[in-house]
């Protein structure tokens, strides 16, 4: 980003391209998950604070550096970091109620 230009990236634009972001074993994209807790724009950095479905995921590598590589195809974007985090412990509960239905998930 050129010095005097206000960053354009917004959470929204964030949560939409990380809706591409998907785990491997899992036909359901991580934001309908509810693997992802929040995001931090700071002019054209991002950070991504997410969970994975468990501790022991062999995709954790993977998925963090597929979200790395999504953000940062956002216009404005310059970098991108993922910050994987376990508490609050994921639950199925998080996930959307389409996500739900898609998996075929009760409450």
């Amino acid at each position: 980003m050129e010095e005097g230009q206000k960053s354009t990236v917004t959470e929204e634009a964030v949560y939409e391209a990380l809706k591409d972001c998907h785990d491997p074993e899992i036909p359901v994209d991580i934001v309908s998950l509810g693997l992802v807790y929040g995001v931090t724009i700071v002019d054209d950095w991002v950070g991504v604070k997410m969970t994975l479905t468990s501790p022991g995921c062999p995709a954790s590598e993977m998925i963090s550096e597929d979200v790395k590589k999504r953000v940062r195809q956002i216009p404005g974007v310059g970098e991108a970091d993922v910050c994987i985090v376990w508490q609050p412990e994921w639950k199925p509960t998080m996930m959307s109620e389409e996500a739900r239905k898609k998996l075929g998930a009760n409450r």
